[in-house]
């Protein structure tokens, strides 16, 4: 099926064509047709789907059908809520790619960490689409700023994330501020639930589309679990990882602020371009970061999995768990930022003992095991855990003192302030 099979405007399929995009993915294919027709949708896609185009070439095309009419209204007409800064700043990204030949497209950003006066300037002016946080919008709702009657289009995107977020009351104060005739389009993981209900609370009679679950392989994507000993073996085990050939760029996952930073530190001092990216930092240094990674100035991001969300950078060629995520679905998010646009990826696993019970919980979320693989000289000298009967720690807590804490030999970590990626690139210290 080509893109001209979906009846889209010609602007649209002109921009999709001057983009690279030949034909839809199968989200794509059964998400826009009953989106174009007006219908409320639950979808669930795998990350790397391409969910985005199958939201936003309906929402632009009700856009330019608001051209045509030229019924002016104040405030926006079609509302995307994102869980994190990241995602609302790439869907704002692919408005603009796929919007590039609508005359005027006005498409604004509300998210947090960010100042409030160009956003409130964007709020002022003409707006067709405004994406966001749900946090900062509730900020311009209570003000006054935010002017929500005329949304035609509701798009949720990742609504179980923003749920685990404890964004559920801002998400029905938002919707309480539009119009009862809009359109609304939900994207999860998983519809069962506190999110489900909350599907069966917004949407009229919505169509269910599932394509791509969790639980089937990414084709794109090779997946190896190395066991390490202790810490200093997990350390050693990703330093060789890291020095790969075939390594173009990584991003490397923890499971704390505090542990990126340190790690962050310790690749630099090993001379890798390297930054942290988290969300205690201000947004302007995490923008920098990202355009870092963008840009290729960065060869290796830290990162946590708040901060990663929405990171689309086709040149990761490694994903890397130094830290495992706190909840199984999370494995499978991480592990989508690479075997993006047609390439294929690595996701590499380190674990230690006490990960056994995540490494299992992981495992059967997604009904696959994950190879095991070692590294010559490397090789574990303890045999591989067997899985827990049961466990009493919740999904992805260790054990206090646990994490990074001091490096071997008892010192506490030196962290010199002012760093940069390298000689070559851009700060790296940001936050």
């Amino acid at each position: 099926m080509s893109f001209d099979a979906l009846n889209l405007n010609e602007v649209l399929t002109r921009a999709l064509k001057s983009a690279g995009y030949e034909e839809p993915t199968d989200v794509q294919s059964a998400a826009i047709p009953p989106a174009l027709a007006g219908a409320d949708l639950m979808v669930s896609s795998r990350t790397g789907s391409g969910k985005t185009a199958s939201f936003m070439l309906p929402a632009l095309t009700r856009v330019l059908a608001s051209r045509q009419a030229a019924v002016k209204t104040r405030g926006p007409r079609v509302l995307v809520l994102t869980p994190t800064r990241e995602l609302a700043l790439q869907v704002a990204k692919a408005a603009m790619d796929y919007g590039r030949y609508v005359p005027g497209l006005r498409v604004a950003t509300v998210v947090g960490g960010v100042p409030y006066g160009a956003q409130l300037a964007a709020l002022r002016g003409p707006l067709d689409i405004l994406i966001a946080t749900p946090g900062r919008l509730i900020d311009h709702l209570g003000s006054g700023k935010a002017q929500l009657g005329h949304i035609e289009m509701l798009v949720l995107d990742e609504a179980d994330r923003m749920l685990d977020m404890g964004f559920i009351d801002d998400i029905r104060l938002i919707t309480q501020a539009t119009p009862a005739t809009r359109q609304t389009v939900m994207y999860s993981a998983t519809f069962g639930g506190h999110v489900g209900r909350l599907a069966q609370e917004l949407l009229r009679t919505p169509q269910r589309i599932e394509v791509s679950s969790q639980t089937e392989a990414h084709a794109d994507i090779e997946q190896r679990l190395h066991w390490a000993d202790d810490f200093e073996h997990k350390n050693a085990l990703l330093d060789h990882i890291l020095t790969e050939r075939s390594m173009e760029q990584a991003l490397v996952f923890t499971s704390t602020q505090r542990d990126a930073d340190w790690l962050a530190d310790r690749l630099h001092e090993m001379g890798h371009r390297v930054a942290s990216l988290h969300g205690g930092m201000p947004q302007g240094r995490r923008n920098r970061v990202l355009q870092g990674l963008r840009s290729q100035h960065l060869r290796v991001l830290v990162a946590t999995d708040v901060a990663a969300r929405g990171i689309d950078v086709a040149t990761i060629s490694h994903v890397i768990n130094f830290g495992l995520p706190m909840k199984e679905e999370d494995y499978v998010h991480r592990i989508g930022r690479t075997g993006r646009a047609g390439r294929t990826g690595l996701a590499v696993t380190l674990a230690e003992r006490r990960d056994s019970g995540m490494i299992h919980r992981i495992q059967r979320y997604t009904t696959q095991r994950i190879p095991m693989a070692v590294i010559a000289g490397l090789e574990p000298k303890r045999a591989e855990p067997k899985p827990p009967m049961r466990t009493d720690v919740r999904p992805g807590q260790r054990p206090a003192g646990k994490s990074f804490g001091p490096r071997p030999g008892g010192k506490a970590p030196f962290r010199p302030a002012g760093k940069t990626f390298s000689k070559a690139g851009p700060r790296a210290r940001q936050g």
